[in-house]
């Protein structure tokens, strides 16, 4: 990592966390994975702080340890998991516009707490929500239960993994450090919970102060504890999510700026079809037919079979190749190019820089060499059109910033 980017964790990690996780998180980015015991003494920080450090940081999915053949821990830091933290009031934003505020609260709060079970995140939003309601008006548990039902069938929230059951019936000494696992078709099961209840309001100071003292209240939480109905199943926000429809998103914008409204609405359904059955870093969607895309398409948006046809024809045939056709059944089976569409993003941002840098004749020389892989500075001159000295003077620019690089020829 750069410098700019360790002084980065450290800010985020200090401010999220406090001094002494920061510094600890901060540790393990410069030297790599570290038993408990090395931590604490580079750190000069007590054995007891650490571990209360390493859980925080544990619990946020900030660091992960690995067990050696020695049994000998090692806890390691995740720095780019560090640096998502910039993006948690993005996710947040993103799930309040598809799923209005409850949504918005149920991610913030695992995003705050790193992990939760479902029945802790339904009764913190219930009374969060509740508090901003009209009095007299409450928060019913089973509306926050729908809504983050509906965010583990869409896979923004996942389930930990977990210490599988055989290994807590060991009788044999524990291990050093538990090993976690999950099966990959439970990760988005949601237990069935029967949650009833409402949100309840916090205590307001003057109805303390009017009430008796605390002493002297009776202590119901504590004498009749329930027991947790999904002790043991915890949630976390699944961030590759978020990432894959932001992606969507720009793949949509793309296709929107380039073509139609219309154009770009099919290729938001073809990807909402896939957005389940196609991991985030599969080159193509799953193949759709023609009449299945017609079915899903928006309820309203009249637009004959004939004509969704020709625009997929219009859409495969684009010299982007952000759709392509891969077979003749229902009507034509067609896919969204997801690594072709993401390099003409990157291509078309990189011409954007350039453009704003070095202006418009830099900017038509640089997408000549983008597109002709290598070209001699005579060449360029030629294809570009732009006399030889302003050649000289662009070609130079540009690779004294590392926007190209020169080879030399063998003779």
């Amino acid at each position: 990592m750069t410098q700019a980017e360790i002084k980065l964790c450290s800010l985020l990690l200090q401010e999220h966390f406090g001094e002494i996780v920061g510094k600890i998180g901060v540790h393990l980015i410069r030297t790599g994975s570290q038993p408990l015991r090395v931590i604490a003494h580079d750190t000069g920080t007590s054995l007891d702080q650490v571990k209360k450090a390493l859980c925080v940081l544990i619990q946020h999915n900030l660091v992960s340890y690995q067990v050696h053949k020695r049994g000998v821990v090692e806890y390691e830091a995740q720095c780019s998991r560090v640096l998502r933290m910039l993006r948690y009031p993005r996710y947040i934003y993103t799930t309040k516009t598809l799923y209005s505020d409850t949504g918005e609260l149920i991610v913030e709060e695992l995003l705050l707490n790193g992990k939760l079970t479902m029945s802790a995140v339904v009764k913190k939003v219930a009374d969060r929500l509740t508090e901003t309601m009209e009095d007299g008006k409450t928060m019913d548990y089973a509306e926050v239960s729908n809504t983050f039902v509906r965010l583990a069938d869409t896979h923004f929230v996942q389930r930990c993994p977990s210490v599988p059951t055989t290994e807590n019936s060991d009788p044999g000494p524990p291990p050093p450090a538990p090993t976690l696992v999950i099966n990959e078709k439970d990760m988005y099961l949601v237990p069935k919970l029967s949650l009833i209840g409402k949100g309840k309001r916090r205590r307001s100071s003057d109805e303390d102060a009017a009430g008796e003292p605390k002493a002297k209240r009776p202590k119901h939480t504590t004498d009749n504890k329930e027991p947790i109905p999904d002790d043991g199943i915890y949630w976390q926000a699944n961030l590759d999510r978020f990432h894959q429809h932001f992606r969507d998103q720009a793949i949509v914008s793309a296709v929107a700026n380039r073509m139609d409204q219309t154009s770009s609405e099919i290729v938001r359904t073809m990807l909402r079809m896939s957005e389940i059955t196609t991991s985030s870093s599969a080159p193509f969607t799953q193949p759709l037919s023609s009449n299945e895309i017609f079915r899903s398409l928006p309820v309203g948006y009249n637009i004959s079979k004939q004509v969704l046809d020709q625009y997929l024809t219009l859409l495969a045939d684009d010299p982007l190749e952000f759709v392509g056709k891969s077979g003749d059944s229902g009507g034509g089976m067609y896919v969204i190019n997801l690594h072709k569409a993401l390099a003409s993003l990157a291509t078309a941002t990189l011409e954007s820089v350039v453009q704003e840098r070095f202006g418009s004749r830099c900017a038509r020389i640089f997408r000549l060499v983008l597109q002709k892989k290598h070209l001699e500075q005579k060449q360029v001159e030629d294809f570009a059109m732009i006399p030889a000295k302003e050649a000289k003077d662009m070609l130079y620019k540009m690779l004294s910033e590392n926007f190209m690089s020169l080879q030399v020829g063998c003779q």
